[in-house]
């Protein structure tokens, strides 16, 4: 357990990259981009990803200095502790932060830019047993939504963001968004936060439903064209549309207008 000086000393900076000024800054990061954190002590005490990285810098300090036993055992040790697995051979960048951390996997060759934030269940595997560049490369301010797997030697551009449960497998430009699996960018509304992280993860649309509503409304077209209507034969007015498929409200935005006038009805 650390005394109180022990706490202090860890946003004291002493050399410029050193160990304990690198996670001062990963500690003082937490503030942002977690509304529950309230004091240093909490976050020292209680944040499983804090202890994580802590663990990973002094490990990967040794690594660099060519020790390989000692820093696999720290990682091993703050596995069992913490329940995430960061490789000693890892390059993480600064202010990192792992939100609530149980299952995150972090490979030998990953490479994790500045300001990144991952969340539960993440995983920065290789799709390779060969030696060499095996995992990906994240660049700055990059957000990994929960469960989400990220896979390869690719490169993710800066501030991108990966929706929670997406498998990503091939590169992705900066300033994107991407979903599914596998994942793909898709256009969304970035909302500016006062702290630079866009959090709102539930606001990422769906693209396979995008793609149908949009198949859909051609067919409508369509069907107008040659004076057909709804997916009966027969229909030869706007009112004949088939009205006993679930398609549209399988496929296409829900509108709560509707919802309301149909419940009326």
């Amino acid at each position: 357990m650390m005394n109180s000086e022990a706490i202090a000393d860890v946003d004291r900076p002493s050399s410029p990259g050193s160990v304990w000024q690198m996670v001062g800054e990963d500690i003082r990061c937490v503030f942002d981009r977690d509304p529950a954190a309230r004091t240093r002590l909490e976050i020292i005490t209680t944040y499983p990803g804090v202890h994580a990285i802590m663990l990973y810098r002094m490990a990967n300090r040794l690594w660099k200095r060519g020790w390989r036993y000692l820093p696999r055992l720290i990682s091993y040790i703050g596995r069992i502790w913490t329940s995430i697995d960061i490789h000693p051979g890892a390059t993480i960048g600064r202010r990192f932060f792992i939100d609530h951390g149980t299952g995150v996997v972090i490979g030998e060759t990953a490479v994790v830019g500045d300001d990144v934030t991952l969340y539960h269940g993440v995983t920065l595997g290789g799709v390779s047993w060969n030696k060499g560049k095996r995992h990906p490369t994240l660049g700055d301010r990059v957000v990994v939504g929960a469960g989400a797997k990220i896979l390869g030697p690719i490169e993710v551009g800066e501030e991108v963001r990966v929706g929670a449960n997406s498998v990503v497998v091939s590169a992705v430009p900066a300033n994107k968004t991407v979903v599914g699996i596998p994942a793909k960018v898709v256009q969304t509304q970035r909302v500016n936060s006062e702290h630079g992280f866009d959090l709102n993860h539930h606001l990422i649309p769906d693209p396979v439903a995008e793609a149908i509503n949009c198949l859909l409304e051609r067919i409508r077209i369509l069907e107008g064209e040659v004076g057909v209507y709804g997916c009966l034969p027969g229909g030869e007015k706007p009112e004949d549309e088939c009205r006993r498929c679930d398609a549209k409200l399988v496929c296409e935005p829900a509108n709560p207008e509707s919802v309301v006038t149909e419940s009326v009805k």
